[in-house]
């Protein structure tokens, strides 16, 4: 009798199609959620282009060639493991953006970093030989409607309201020779985070030879340490459309023949294009910076590459504050441009705290003056050789300050409870946290 019933139970649901096949977790279908697009491989090497559904897993054992614009979609995970090399093709303009609800698990570590890189042989590598990295989160942004087509993306949108939005994690990777203008103010970064939320993880990040900005936030809260920024193009840490986060231990260092047309800058920093009072108001916190510009002011290109302007150039309403930082060899250190920004800075929204300027052409262009700094208990130093700073070669910089060096002590942390103690001013103490897993000749590595 039992079994009689069992069996009326299961023809009543075959009847109702409760056992009909479900194709959500079909890797061969292309409408299901876990779809994975077909990848071309022979010997080690394989191909990724289109669209990746579901929860794709890449191998440390092969090396990627990204083709064209590729997208991590809603609701699909793209995995790298430590160790893993993607190739950016040249041609197609490779691009990678993680789209609203996609999320990036890119996890290396300190002796094996996941690496994107040129797809062209070493010795013939340049800015701009692929796209670069976009991430696009569901985070507050301060354009009309919460949301906005993301710059140099065809397709993908940026915003929402979700301020602890999750797009995964980056860390101990490695972005080279990235970075590519389509147009005036339409550029793909070498790491661009649209709307990125707090929920996401981007620790031990380098930067190098990007063809644009190094790194640029449009809105979003996301945090972030231990960021790279090596002789990139346009500016080092560009910071938009109502982009809050905290960021610590940053440094950027520049090749002093390469600037861009637009004036390049290691700071740039806008509340958005037209410097309105939109919220979120852009007002990112950052702490032990060191940006090292082009150093021998002799040498700054005013034509043809383009022209090097300022360590800090705030602009249209931001309300950037910078604490226990360090600004060396720039043109120009600190700009307050405009009205809006020269009230902020008077109000104190604005804020440059317990830095140092180092052998800048010129400390101030503002309606401010020495005065601004120390009342803000920060210093401007003649050369810069009086920071006593191990090495600042390019091809291996050695960051570290000497005995007897003004940044090895002097912070100050009063209200930033967000952020690591430390006793140094600038992005390295007496340790080196770029050792082995940064790579400053890629240009001669052999991938």
């Amino acid at each position: 009798m039992k079994q009689k019933i069992r069996i009326l139970v299961l023809t009543s649901l075959i009847g109702l199609n409760l056992f009909t096949a479900c194709n959500r977790c079909d890797e061969n279908d292309p409408n299901s959620d876990c779809y994975v697009p077909p990848v071309s491989s022979q010997k080690g090497n394989a191909t990724l282009e289109g669209e990746i559904k579901g929860n794709r897993m890449l191998s440390a054992d092969t090396t990627y060639l990204l083709k064209g614009f590729v997208y991590v979609t809603d609701r699909a995970t793209l995995n790298i493991p430590a160790g893993t090399v993607i190739k950016g093709d040249k041609d197609s303009k490779a691009t990678l953006v993680i789209e609203r609800g996609g999320k990036i698990m890119a996890q290396g570590t300190q002796a094996k970093p996941v690496v994107f890189t040129s797809n062209q042989p070493k010795g013939e590598r340049n800015y701009g030989d692929w796209g670069g990295i976009v991430i696009c989160g569901k985070a507050n942004v301060n354009v009309p409607g919460g949301e906005a087509k993301i710059e140099g993306g065809p397709r993908s949108f940026y915003g929402g309201s979700n301020d602890n939005d999750n797009s995964g994690t980056m860390t101990y990777c490695r972005l080279e020779f990235c970075g590519i203008e389509y147009g005036t103010d339409n550029e793909i970064n070498g790491l661009t985070m649209g709307g990125v939320g707090k929920g996401t993880d981007i620790h031990h990040i380098q930067v190098s030879f990007c063809g644009d900005d190094s790194y640029e936030w449009f809105g979003g809260d996301v945090n972030a340490k231990y960021l790279v920024a090596f002789r990139g193009w346009d500016d080092e840490f560009d910071t938009d459309n109502g982009f809050s986060g905290s960021l610590q231990f940053l440094v950027g260092i520049r090749d002093k023949n390469v600037a861009d047309k637009s004036k390049s800058n290691g700071f740039e920093s806008d509340n958005d294009a037209n410097g309105s009072d939109n919220s979120p108001v852009t007002s990112p916190v950052f702490s032990n910076v060191s940006l090292f510009g082009p150093v021998d002011l002799a040498h700054i290109p005013t034509g043809g590459n383009g022209e090097f302007q300022a360590a800090m150039h705030l602009r249209r309403n931001t309300r950037l504050q910078v604490h226990n930082s360090l600004f060396a060899g720039w043109p120009l250190g600190l700009f307050i441009d405009g009205s809006k920004c020269q009230n902020n800075a008077s109000a104190g929204t604005i804020a440059v705290k317990n830095c140092i300027l180092a052998g800048m052409g010129e400390n101030f262009k503002s309606e401010f003056d020495e005065t601004y700094f120390t009342a803000n208990n920060s210093t401007p130093l003649s050369n810069v050789s009086d920071l006593k700073i191990s090495n600042l070669t390019l091809n291996k910089p050695n960051f570290l300050p000497q005995s007897g060096s003004p940044l090895l002590s002097g912070a100050d942390f009063t209200g930033l409870s967000d952020f690591e103690q430390v006793n140094f001013i600038g992005a390295f103490g007496t340790t080196d946290w770029t050792s082995g897993w940064c790579n400053f000749d890629p240009q001669n590595t052999e991938y």
